[in-house]
């Protein structure tokens, strides 16, 4: 009795679980893609969708912000100068009579194109620079670092503004001032990213396969790069911008009659007692902006993370 005790208590131990439906049916589901699983990552951070939101209206009114209003960004009208948000003038206009929301979205386009161009010139440089001495090493490695080294020890503004100040101005100086040192930090990530992927097996497959350089650094390693490029990139684009605006904002910016934010901003210091919306409107976009793509590089972190990834 005894015996036959212990071995129906062995047979409990071993009998089938009810089944949970709704839990069968999870672990059932088809398996997503890597960005998949990234993109719904990325979702469920609120700050980094309103990023995402925030750079597609501003986006998006930069370039009909012109049309809705009516008025162009270079017009003078002097009997209309300095008049308060009204409407009108939805911004109110300037020292010279300008429309203050026309020049502002016609200043979205120059900071967001300044931002941009220079943010893809510096992931460009700095994926080949950065893929190249990652994967061959040796000399080319060390060449290519002590150039990002000598690079990064010069204070970054001060060589955009001896290059302003030497160069015609114009949005191609401001661009090119910024892209000469810019793409060190990209080189320097993408860098140590192929450091650590070179070793890995399915490099060494690709080698035994007798698979070129070139289709190894990017078939296989640089797309597995992409995380650290994107957060890099995303970050790179405000801080383009910002120095951009102090540039503009010290007259060294987009010449006259263009408008960007900041030399919008450098024209609306004088002012600021007096008519504080000629100062403050420009200022609070280049802020926004910041913050948007900020959130969107944090969000973009926080997803590609793996540590993070269940």
């Amino acid at each position: 009795m005894q015996e036959q005790g212990k071995i129906m208590q062995i047979n409990r131990r071993y009998e089938p679980l009810s089944r949970d439906n709704a839990v069968a049916e999870k672990i059932a589901r088809p398996s997503i893609s890597y960005w998949k699983d990234v993109w719904r990552r990325f979702k469920k951070n609120k700050l980094a969708l309103f990023g995402v939101i925030t750079i597609s209206l501003l986006a998006i009114m930069a370039i009909f912000g012109s049309v809705i209003s009516g008025h162009n960004y270079y017009s003078n009208d002097l009997m209309s100068a300095n008049k308060p948000p009204s409407a009108q003038h939805w911004f109110g206009t300037d020292q010279l009579g300008r429309d203050v929301f026309s020049r502002v979205w016609f200043g979205a386009r120059i900071s967001l194109f300044i931002g941009l161009a220079a943010a893809i010139i510096d992931l460009i440089i700095g994926v080949l620079l950065g893929s190249a001495a990652g994967y061959f090493g040796g000399k080319v490695d060390e060449v290519i670092m002590r150039i990002a080294d000598i690079l990064y020890g010069v204070p970054y503004l001060l060589v955009v503004i001896l290059l302003l100040v030497v160069l015609p101005q114009g949005l191609h100086t401001i661009i090119l001032a910024m892209t000469i040192t810019g793409w060190v930090n990209m080189a320097r990530i993408v860098r140590g990213e192929v450091l650590r992927l070179r070793s890995e097996e399915y490099v060494m497959a690709a080698q035994t396969l007798g698979a070129s350089r070139f289709r190894i650094l990017f078939r296989h390693l640089v797309p597995n790069t992409l995380g650290p490029i994107l957060v890099t990139l995303t970050l790179t684009i405000p801080s383009a911008i910002f120095t951009e605006a102090f540039l503009s904002y010290i007259g060294l910016g987009v010449p006259a009659p263009l408008a960007s934010w900041g030399t919008m901003s450098n024209e609306g210091l004088p002012a600021m007692e007096s008519y504080p919306w000629q100062l403050f409107i420009p200022s609070f976009f280049i802020c926004i902006t910041m913050l948007a793509f900020n959130s969107i590089g944090d969000g973009l972190r926080d997803a590609l993370d793996p540590k993070e990834r269940k």
